[in-house]
C-alpha cells in the first residue's frame, strides 16, 4: 500500500463503504450504497445481544433512481443490521428526498431534511458517497454519447453544450480542459484560439 509501514497495532474497526451506479432499461439510473461497521472482537448489546466478530454492528443499504439530470425519482432505504431494534424506523423519512437534484446544496439539502431526529446517521453519512457515484455514473456516460452525436452533426450546427462543462474546477469553462476538449464552449481569455483535443482522447473518460 502507498501509505508508510506502520507500528506494530491490531485491528479493532473496519468500516466499508460500496457505491454502484446502474443505467436502466427505462432511461432512468440507480445509484446503491452498502455500508458496514464491524468489530474484530466480540461484544454485548442491550436489545440485539451478542455479536460475534466480523457480525457487522451496522448494515444500511440505499437506492437513489435519478434522471440524466440527477433528479431523485425514487428512494429506497433499508437497514438490515443496528444495535436497537427501532433504528429501521426512521427510513420512511428519506422520501422526503424525492425530488432533489444531487448537485450544490444537496448536502444541506440532505441535513435539513433528514438531520437529527428525523434520520440515521449512518445513512445520511452514505449519502455523500452515493451522491459523487451518481456523478461518476451518469456524466461520462452522457458526455461520451453528447460528444459522439457532436461530432456527427457538426456539419448541421454547433456542438451543444457538454454535460460535464462547470460541474467541478476542472471542468471549468475557463479552464485547460475545457480549452482543449470543448474549444466552442471555452470562455478563458485566450478563447478563440484553443488547440482541441483529439476525438480519440474524448472518448476515454
Amino acid at each position: 500500500m502507498p501509505l508508510s509501514d506502520p507500528v506494530a497495532r491490531e485491528p479493532i474497526h473496519t468500516r466499508q463503504v460500496v457505491c454502484r451506479g446502474f443505467r436502466r432499461t427505462d432511461g432512468l439510473w440507480d445509484i446503491e450504497g452498502h455500508l458496514t461497521d464491524v468489530k474484530s472482537y466480540a461484544f454485548s448489546t442491550e436489545q440485539r445481544g451478542h455479536i460475534e466478530p466480523g457480525d457487522p454492528i451496522h448494515g444500511m443499504w440505499i437506492r437513489l433512481t435519478v434522471d440524466d439530470g440527477l433528479t431523485v425519482r425514487a428512494i429506497e432505504a433499508v437497514t438490515e443490521k443496528s444495535p436497537y431494534r427501532a433504528c429501521g424506523a426512521v427510513t420512511p423519512n428519506f422520501q422526503r428526498l424525492v425530488g432533489l437534484k444531487i448537485g450544490p446544496g444537496w448536502t444541506r439539502s440532505v441535513k435539513e431534511r433528514l438531520g437529527g431526529v428525523q434520520g440515521c446517521t449512518h445513512l445520511v453519512e452514505l449519502l455523500g458517497p452515493v451522491a459523487t457515484t451518481a456523478f461518476q455514473t451518469v456524466f461520462p456516460i452522457l458526455s461520451r454519447e453528447m460528444n459522439g452525436k457532436a461530432e456527427g452533426e457538426a456539419a448541421d450546427g454547433p456542438a451543444k453544450r457538454p454535460v460535464l462543462l462547470n460541474t467541478c474546477h476542472m471542468f471549468a469553462s475557463d479552464g485547460e480542459v475545457a480549452r482543449r476538449r470543448w474549444p466552442e464552449h471555452y470562455t478563458g481569455p485566450d478563447r478563440g484560439h484553443a488547440d482541441p483535443e483529439p476525438a480519440e482522447s474524448r472518448q476515454g473518460s
